[in-house]
């Protein structure tokens, strides 16, 4: 289905685990930069969600996926919006009970802002690998493998062979995820691969200390995207959504 946000079509699919007329908890989930919603690791996290009673709403975010947008024209705060959008459409299904947050990568850094945007309805925040490093990176001029001038943002970054407006940088760079952190008060797992090479795990690690109620499942020997051990992640995320329930 498409979920509409300003005249764009996001690209969605809500799956609910329960009978017609019955209630349950949702999870928005948020796939990664160059990612889209029907990625391995997003599927199979989904899955393991609605298989403990959990429905799930993912979606393609903003010039990703068979979402309306350009890749290149792509910013968090364009991101941070339809992750808004996709919460409050969450919070008028009927049968939705409480409202939760998960995202990969990127997706989870959006999905932690968000969670400290709406921090007085969102019941739990799960950010997988995520990417919070991001705005300093881009502070400091080192961004997706590039070395730029912070103050002389280039016009496009060309990375990771596609070209991206300088505008993301300029954006990343006004984002601190600490301020959503300290705003943000409810449980919050955080999993990530010791490996990972994309996002360091201290990210992680630094990211789930500093919430006031973080959790912390490291993945050992697993990468960005958990290729090797997918099915541990899937088992955290059950166990630590069924004491939620």
């Amino acid at each position: 289905m498409f979920i509409i946000e300003d005249g764009l079509r996001l690209n969605a699919k809500l799956d609910v685990p329960v009978a017609a007329g019955e209630k349950c908890p949702l999870v928005v989930v948020i796939h990664g930069f160059t990612g889209h919603m029907e990625e391995d690791h997003i599927v199979a996290v989904c899955r393991g969600m609605n298989a403990v009673g959990f429905a799930t709403l993912r979606a393609d975010m903003y010039g990703h996926g068979n979402s309306d947008g350009e890749f290149r024209k792509h910013t968090l705060y364009k991101w941070l919006t339809n992750a808004l959008t996709l919460i409050d459409y969450a919070r008028g299904l009927d049968f939705v009970t409480d409202v939760y947050l998960c995202g990969h990568s990127q997706g989870g850094l959006t999905a932690m802002l968000a969670a400290g945007l709406k921090h007085d309805v969102i019941k739990g925040l799960i950010p997988l690998s995520p990417a919070c490093m991001i705005p300093e990176l881009a502070r400091k001029g080192e961004l997706l493998g590039l070395s730029f001038d912070p103050d002389h943002i280039p016009e496009v970054l060309n990375a990771w062979d596609r070209g991206l407006d300088g505008n993301y940088a300029r954006v990343a760079q006004t984002i601190h995820v600490e301020e959503a952190i300290a705003r943000y008060d409810g449980p919050v797992l955080i999993v990530h691969g010791d490996a990972d090479e994309a996002v360091p795990v201290h990210y992680g690690i630094e990211a789930a200390n500093a919430y006031k109620h973080g959790e912390m499942v490291l993945i050992e020997g697993d990468d960005h995207c958990y290729g090797k051990h997918l099915d541990k992640v899937v088992e955290a995320v059950k166990d630590w959504l069924k004491q939620r329930k």
